[in-house]
């Protein structure tokens, strides 16, 4: 098992829009992330900077590189836009973390 860690950037005053989105977050969106690996998938917010942490757990034989060409994906992203940081095309703009220390 892998876990990915990488870092987001909200847009001020949009803390509350990206917390009820993600509560709401879309079934087809769910299955899909499942459906290619991913599981244990968390976000966290730091309020003073707005940054956005997330952590995911990825299975043996994990499918991420087909996600960004999905179009449930692609309508997450665009429905997300208006609150976060975006590269063209409304991808996040993600900094990927390096992991300094773990405990079992």
């Amino acid at each position: 098992m892998t876990t990915r860690a990488f870092r987001m950037k909200l847009k001020p005053g949009n803390e509350e829009a990206y917390r009820r989105r993600h509560d709401e977050i879309w079934p087809e969106l769910s299955a899909l992330l499942s459906e290619a690996g991913i599981h244990d998938y968390a976000i966290f917010l730091d309020e003073a900077t707005l940054d956005l942490f997330a952590v995911m757990k990825l299975r043996p034989g994990h499918q991420l590189a087909p996600l960004p060409e999905h179009p449930v994906m692609k309508r997450w992203w665009d429905y997300m836009a208006d609150l976060m940081e975006v590269e063209p095309g409304n991808r996040p703009k993600e900094w990927p973390l390096t992991q300094v220390f773990h405990m079992a």
